[in-house]
């Protein structure tokens, strides 16, 4: 049997345990496609008709998932009703969690909440309200790279099964029917796990390098459903050996350590048919826990130090930055710019005018359909709720880079360092963050951050020193660079470039003309990517070749002899927007 069959056939065993008891969550690691279609198919047939499966989106709100006001049916009953959310709805079924790597972090840490406790409980509005939610979770992984569903729900999940290695000509036929786990979920309750499988399963866990206590309580329930899956009310090896490979083998840490003691190698070597006794011995009358290990072992991925690498990275990154690619919310503060139509939710503001004037018109029809007479009581529909909206000032970051070569240092380097304190003086008032990156001689160099630190931003600009080359394509590849980064973290960022466009060193050493075209190069490339530019030109008498560069990058150009801080500042502020 190839790899990618074995893997197959215990993701089939895993769909079947699922589809027994809800408990066995499944975190499945696939791309969207035939494979992942076709185990959704075998749990969809497996499930019993009683058991409900419901979709999860990756960007539901709080609202939705746990419940809250029914603002429509609150202003309609004359009294405060209270509506269920998602996971209250499905208690009893499952919940198939798609995109499971890009759930919100609050989504992750209601799920976890209520996997352990098996209910939900809100206060929120003045209300309270507390309901079961015993269910099963199919988390579906579709993360390219390092993208891995968040560790705390991971932990939750009892067998995690990866089909990224599983081919079309690997799947193979169901090996179970719907008659097996209507008998399974009937014979459950009688399986009984004895004291060396725990001890198996526990010793094996610490083998492995497992810290979490989760993983062998998994495990010790995956076997006895295993077992019931078998029809047999005492859990035997195989069931065992089958928990530790769902449950155990992909959350190893390490790699069991081989019996390698000193000691033993100063021993005498037994006979040759006394050694063969004993290798039977241990094949055959072997502690379990040993056993059951190898079991685990010959299920790890071969990847395993990688992976572990890979998911170190994630946490570092998430716990310093955030997770990357989350829905940004819509701003709750700032200036009204009038209402939409949309669903309360909490922390939304309400604009009561607007509702009323959207019920009012359907009031005559909406009384005469139920049948209300003239009663003073305003029926309104969820359709009718408006919200209002807000625009928000997103925060916005001004990147200088100036030229402090020796063509800019010998002439005007001190006028230049004067309008970018002067520019300088402008962010701090709009309370803007600001960057300095200074390119010389070969490279160009990030002096500055973005800050709101003026003191800082002048003392950068105070200790520049001048001469050398002018690396003008380093320059343009590190504001770019830049800049994209602070565009990710959701800001708006704008680039202020002084220079003469007299670029003479390229960033593999080469002379003028390659300096020149390489510039060129990346100046068409910052204008792909649509960020504001301003080009100051700090020569003297204004050139072609500083404008050549500014069309190029598709920048705003303002010669330095003709530009006063009012119109740096005017130019600035309507290139990025703001004017």
């Amino acid at each position: 049997m190839s790899d990618g069959a074995a893997i197959w056939t215990d993701a089939m065993i895993a769909a079947a345990l699922a589809a027994i008891d809800p408990s066995a969550s499944v975190l499945l690691r696939a791309g969207a496609g035939p494979v992942r279609e076709q185990w959704l198919d075998l749990l969809r047939e497996l499930m019993p008709p009683s058991v409900q499966l419901r979709k999860l989106p990756p960007s539901i709100s709080d609202d939705r998932l746990l419940g809250g006001l029914d603002l429509a049916a609150t202003l309609q009953a004359g009294r405060p009703v209270m509506q269920r959310g998602l996971l209250a709805e499905a208690d009893g079924g499952v919940l198939i969690a798609v995109m499971a790597e890009r759930m919100a972090a609050s989504t992750t840490a209601h799920l976890c909440a209520a996997l352990d406790t098996g209910a939900i409980s809100i206060e929120r509005d003045g209300l309270s309200l507390r309901a079961p939610a015993r269910l099963g979770l199919i988390a579906l992984d579709e993360g390219i790279g390092d993208e891995r569903v968040s560790p705390a729900l991971a932990d939750r999940l009892a067998c995690h099964v990866d089909l990224s290695m599983v081919a079309r000509a690997d799947l193979g036929e169901s090996l179970f029917k719907s008659s097996d786990i209507a008998a399974a979920r009937v014979l459950l309750p009688q399986v009984r796990l004895s004291d060396d499988a725990i001890g198996a399963l526990t010793t094996t866990a610490i083998a492995l390098g497992i810290d979490s206590l989760r993983a062998p309580l998994l495990a010790c329930r995956m076997a006895r459903i295993a077992a019931a899956l078998d029809g047999e009310t005492a859990v035997a090896e195989s069931h065992i050996a089958c928990a530790a490979r769902l449950v155990l083998a992909p959350r190893a840490t390490r790699l069991p350590a081989t019996e390698d003691d000193p000691e033993n190698n100063d021993a005498p070597e037994p006979q040759n048919d006394q050694a063969e006794s004993a290798e039977d011995d241990r094949s055959n009358d072997g502690p379990l826990e040993d056993r059951v290990l190898d079991a685990a072992q010959a299920a790890i991925p071969a990847d395993l130090l990688k992976r572990l690498q890979d998911e170190r990275a994630i946490r570092a990154r998430a716990s310093s930055a955030g997770r990357q690619g989350t829905a940004q919310k819509a701003p709750k503060r700032g200036r009204p710019i009038g209402a939409r139509r949309g669903e309360w939710r909490a922390g939304a503001r309400l604009n009561v005018l607007e509702t009323l004037r959207a019920a009012a018109p359907w009031q005559p029809l909406r009384r005469r359909a139920q049948r209300a007479g003239k009663s003073g009581r305003l029926i309104v529909h969820k359709d009718d709720i408006r919200i209002t909206r807000f625009k928000q000032r997103s925060g916005t970051t001004t990147i200088f880079v100036v030229d402090a070569s020796g063509s800019s240092a010998l002439q005007r380097l001190a006028e230049v360092k004067g309008a970018v304190e002067l520019l300088l003086a402008e962010c701090y008032i709009r309370r803007d963050e600001v960057a300095l990156i200074a390119f010389r001689g070969k490279s160009a160099e990030l002096l500055l951050p973005p800050t709101r630190s003026l003191t800082r931003a002048k003392r950068s600009l105070a200790g520049l020193p001048g001469g050398g080359g002018t690396p003008l394509s380093a320059a343009i590849f590190a504001a770019t660079e830049l800049a994209l980064a602070v565009k990710a973290k959701g800001q708006a960022p704008t680039i202020v470039l002084m220079t003469d466009g007299r670029a003479n060193v390229a960033r593999d050493g080469g002379g003028r003309s390659e300096a020149e075209a390489e510039a060129l190069v990346a100046a068409k490339q910052l204008a792909l990517t649509g960020i504001p530019v301003v080009l100051v030109d700090s020569s003297p008498r204004p050139q072609d070749k500083a404008a050549h560069l500014a069309a190029a990058m598709q920048a705003r150009y303002v010669a330095l002899p003709h530009a006063d801080a009012t119109r740096l500042s005017r130019a600035v502020m309507a290139q990025a927007g703001r004017g």
